[in-house]
Order: C-alpha cells, then sequence, then structure tokens
C-alpha cells in the first residue's frame, strides 16, 4: 500500500477562451480528509479535475502545480500521477465480465495469475460481492456496478481520489449507502480525495473543507 500522501494545489489557473474557470487556487488536501467543490455547472470544476488527473484538453489553458506528497506531479502523464477518479457513470467495460474489469487495473507487477485472482476476490469481497467474478457486468444493479467502479478505482493503487458527482445516477437510499462506502474505503486508505457536486449532502457527508468555485 502507498505511503499516505497530502495534495497540494498552488495558484492553479483555468482559462477557456480567454474566459477565466478558475484563478490562483490555492488549497491542501490531508490523508483521509475531502475537500468539496461546489459551483454553478461550467464554472471549472471537473475542468480541475481533469488538470490535476492529467487529462485536460489542450483547448484549456492552464497554469499552476499540483504536488502529491510533496512531490510536484503537474507535468507528469496520466498514467504516472497516482491518481484514481470516478466519473457519474461507472464506465465498466461491457466487453469483460466483472472480475476481468477489476483485474484489468492491477498494476503489472501483480503476479502470479493466482495473485491477481486473490485481490480480485478479495475486492469483490470487500464490496460485498462474492463470487461475482464471471458475471456480466450488465447483469449487475446501479449499486452493485458503483461498487465494482470504485474497488476497481482502488485496485490501481491511486494516492489521491477524484469524484466527478459519482452518486449523481443513484437513487435517494443507494446514493446514502454508496456514497459512505466511498468515504468509509478512503479514509481507511488515507486516500486525500476532492469531490465535485452540486448536492449539499453529499458535502456534508464529505465532512471537510470546500471551496466555491464561480462565486462571486
Amino acid at each position: 500500500m502507498n505511503a499516505p500522501a497530502d495534495l497540494r494545489l498552488s495558484g492553479v489557473c483555468l482559462r477557456l477562451h480567454g474566459r477565466v474557470l478558475v484563478e490562483g487556487l490555492d488549497a491542501s488536501v490531508a490523508p483521509g480528509q475531502c475537500l468539496t467543490l461546489m459551483g454553478p455547472s461550467g464554472c471549472g470544476k471537473s475542468t480541475l479535475l481533469a488538470y490535476l488527473s492529467g487529462t485536460l484538453a489542450p483547448v484549456f489553458e492552464a497554469s499552476g502545480s499540483v504536488c502529491l506528497g510533496g512531490s510536484d506531479i503537474t507535468g507528469l502523464a496520466p498514467e504516472r500521477r497516482g491518481v484514481g477518479i470516478l466519473f457519474q457513470d461507472d464506465l465498466l467495460f461491457p466487453h469483460m465480465s466483472v472480475g476481468a474489469n477489476l483485474a484489468f487495473a492491477l498494476p503489472a507487477e501483480v503476479r502470479p495469475r493466482a495473485a491477481r485472482q486473490a485481490q480480485v476476490d478479495a475486492a469483490l469481497a470487500e464490496a460485498g460481492l462474492p463470487g461475482l467474478a464471471r458475471r456480466d457486468p450488465a447483469t449487475l444493479s446501479g449499486g452493485q456496478r458503483a461498487r465494482v467502479a470504485l474497488m476497481r478505482t482502488l485496485l490501481a493503487r491511486p494516492r489521491v481520489l477524484l469524484l466527478d458527482e459519482p452518486f449523481n445516477k443513484l437513487d435517494s437510499q443507494l446514493r446514502n449507502d454508496f456514497r459512505a462506502f466511498v468515504f468509509d474505503h478512503a479514509r481507511e486508505r488515507a486516500l486525500p480525495v476532492l469531490l465535485v457536486t452540486h448536492d449539499e449532502q453529499d458535502a456534508q457527508a464529505a465532512g471537510g473543507p470546500r471551496i466555491v468555485l464561480g462565486a462571486a
């Protein structure tokens, strides 16, 4: 398991065609803490997550640094940043079984095959889904798919977790359950978390500080 790391943003600026989305943002997130990003649609919340993960589209202008555990990751390729992200959609691969979806995320150094299978089985058990490795993702419920998506992200051993409104498509009870599931797992792994949401209950459940982007 990775050593706990804090996330620090320094002077982050984001622009689109000259329009300022984020200006001079400084923030820090401790291991196990969640920083919530709120604000109206189009204010740059998801764009900021793309900048942190290294997937920002070239049409945007960006500056400022992103440090994780004291190391500047701003110029690194996405796969070298140690950033995990969950979206509104679970993005499970439809042509792969549940187990193959999970195994896809495992680092290449996890060998042999038996060791990889053991980690997949452990992840399913942790998600309350033991024995479902051979299932087609399409046969799972929305809540089950969401849990598989989180476990797939965590199997990649990220050092920071980004949440881009991953609770939005779940009904009220599933939303509460999955929200608790995500935050509990992040705290157990001492991951700094950035949550993008419009929902006040999401922000309250996150329990940490918040930044409102696009505010006057």
